[in-house]
């Protein structure tokens, strides 16, 4: 078995960068998990988050061996749209979400502007 596979196999967590709201609702579906250094998979972001604690929990997310998707609130994507866009690898995938307060915009998502690249478009 190759280091990648193992690597895919490892991975099994969610992470979630959002409003209380979203975060709390995925808490209760049974996301939540602290590892053995105490590190959380979650992050609550309100209009006094910091915008570097932001960027350094999503770097730290894509560093983790043991996540494999990472859910972030689209308004918060926008905030460090630039860190997403260079995100290129596979795992973790980013996927942007919506909130009860943000609508989703499918012109903002990452993921949907790679596949018009891919498609010409």
């Amino acid at each position: 078995m190759s280091a990648e596979k193992v690597n895919q196999k490892d991975r099994n967590f969610l992470a979630v960068i959002g409003d209380e709201d979203s975060v709390t609702g995925l808490l209760l579906a049974g996301i939540g998990h602290v590892n053995q250094q105490q590190k959380r998979n979650f992050l609550v972001v309100d209009a006094k988050t910091p915008l570097a604690t932001i960027e350094e929990q999503f770097v730290e997310f894509t560093k983790r061996k043991d996540i494999a998707i990472i859910l972030i609130n689209q308004h918060v994507a926008e905030d460090i749209r630039e860190l997403i866009d260079g995100h290129n690898q596979a795992f973790p995938t980013v996927l942007e979400i919506p909130s009860k307060d943000h609508p989703y915009d499918p012109e903002k998502d990452s993921v949907l502007k790679r596949v018009r690249r891919l498609f010409g478009e």
